[in-house]
């Protein structure tokens, strides 16, 4: 393939390079600039954090599971690329400094390009935007020291710059069959119906949107995507629109997006959505590959269904609609045909009644345990609808359909949610694995139950917020 982009400044421009090449690998093996670190390689740790700029702003993303075709078009900065041309600090570099946030060092490029990113932004929340960077030896107590004290400091004038130099882009390849030729193995489209038309003569090829989890394909399982198609040039599955009684979110919108837009609406979701990875995975993360991957534990779907949200697919010219609890069959299946795609979700507008409640043994940046999203509708104090749905809890995530129908039609009354929440064990079997017993995941589930009552009262139930 065929990219151009900015790397601290300056047009790059490669050809022929090989799709599932990470920028962190780039980076380091081929320009030299081994700032930034490879730590885990799967995402987790920060250590690779570079920012990238296009026009949807500023952001941090994880350089390891971060492909070369992601950045086509959009500009790039290392910790190398941080300071001033004259060599003066970044503000962040030299609070870091002044402040002790270094000891063994691997860590703190990842640390100054996160901050960085959150200082152009604004961003003041540190133990959110930091939470996907890890150190071992610092302590986070000077890092966060030094990132309050950059605070009030100027942006520097060389990471303003938002475009390319004379509008400088690559197109990626053509994205359709062109003179009799056979369709390109990869590919990067720019309208959804290139997509369509191309993937529908490569059904088995990967479809390639934030790579927060097929990049793990490559890093950790080194496995041959075979022909790839990249998401990221197609503005048109991108946003959420207000269709007046429903709000219509393209595929490839991100996690972070979603949880801006519904944090107003529905603040606990928005909660539980803090929680989803970290802010470099949330970056890059689309909601359309949440559903796709079909996890049994993605904290996306169980909200989703929650909501009553329906699912929009795409088969050549072909579109067809089903409720989202549908889509998911069985573990690792999808109803989902060869060539066929997410291309948007639509949730109904509504009153606030939905809790969600991710269970997990760290705080920030864990994979659930158990994620209980709870929804009802209440009429003179009589529960007139109920949609439950738990991920973590069985081979997909599933509505609890014994559990709300002991609920519908019964009295909001504490007694009620004692009742039903044994219908629990009705609904799942769950299973034993490395995050939790089989026990475990039971009677937490049972337990999200009774705390919907309690938390849709005004009790605090924030397990950071209760004490004895």
């Amino acid at each position: 393939m065929d990219i151009t982009f900015l790397l601290n400044g300056e047009v790059v421009s490669l050809t022929g390079i090989s799709p599932t090449t990470t920028l962190l690998d780039w980076l380091r093996e081929t320009k030299h600039l081994t700032g930034t670190k490879e730590g885990c390689n799967e995402g987790d740790c920060g250590a690779c954090s570079v920012m990238i700029r296009d026009d949807a702003g500023h952001r941090a993303l994880n350089g390891c599971i971060l492909f070369l075709p992601q950045i086509n078009g959009k500009s790039v900065t290392t910790v190398e690329g941080l300071s001033a041309p004259d060599g003066t600090l970044h503000p962040v570099q030299q609070t870091m400094i002044d402040h002790h946030g270094s000891q063994c060092g691997f860590c703190t490029p990842g640390f100054a390009v996160t901050m960085a990113t959150a200082h152009l932004n604004g961003a003041t929340d540190h133990d959110t935007q930091l939470a996907g960077n890890l150190c071992r030896c610092t302590g986070y107590a000077p890092i966060i020291r030094a990132a309050e004290a950059a605070e009030n400091h100027p942006v520097p004038r060389h990471l303003k710059t938002l475009q390319l130099p004379n509008g400088q882009k690559s197109s990626g390849g053509p994205a359709q069959p062109d003179g009799g030729r056979q369709p390109p193995q990869h590919i990067q489209p720019t309208t959804t119906d290139e997509l369509a038309r191309w993937y529908a003569a490569h059904p088995d090829a990967t479809l390639i949107a934030g790579a927060t989890d097929v990049g793990l394909w490559v890093t950790k399982q080194f496995r041959d995507l075979g022909a790839t198609a990249f998401l990221n040039q197609l503005t048109d599955l991108r946003g959420i629109t207000d269709a007046g009684d429903h709000w219509h979110i393209g595929a490839m919108t991100t996690v972070t997006e979603i949880e801006s837009h519904f944090a107003p609406h529905h603040p606990s979701l928005a909660t539980m959505l803090r929680r989803y990875g970290s802010t470099q995975v949330r970056n890059a993360a689309t909601i359309g590959g949440n559903i796709a991957n079909g996890s049994p534990i993605g904290d996306g779907p169980p909200a989703l269904i929650a909501m009553g949200a329906t699912l929009h697919l795409r088969q050549g010219n072909s579109r067809r609609s089903l409720p989202l609890e549908e889509f998911f069959i069985d573990y690792g299946k999808q109803d989902r045909a060869p060539g066929e795609f997410v291309e948007a979700i639509t949730i109904p507008k509504q009153a606030d009644t939905l809790r969600c409640y991710k269970l997990s043994k760290r705080f920030d940046q864990d994979i659930s345990a158990v994620c209980g999203c709870i929804n009802l509708t209440r009429e003179d104090d009589n529960i007139t609808d109920a949609r439950i749905a738990f991920g973590g809890m069985a081979g997909t995530p599933k509505r609890a359909a014994q559990t709300e129908a002991a609920l519908v039609n019964q009295p909001f009354t504490e007694r009620t949610f004692r009742t039903a929440m044994q219908k629990i064990a009705e609904d799942f079997q769950p299973l034993s694995d490395m995050r939790a017993s089989a026990s475990y995941r039971l009677q937490t589930a049972q337990n999200m139950v009774l705390r919907y009552f309690f938390d849709i009262q005004g009790v605090d139930t924030d397990v950071q917020a209760v004490s004895a």
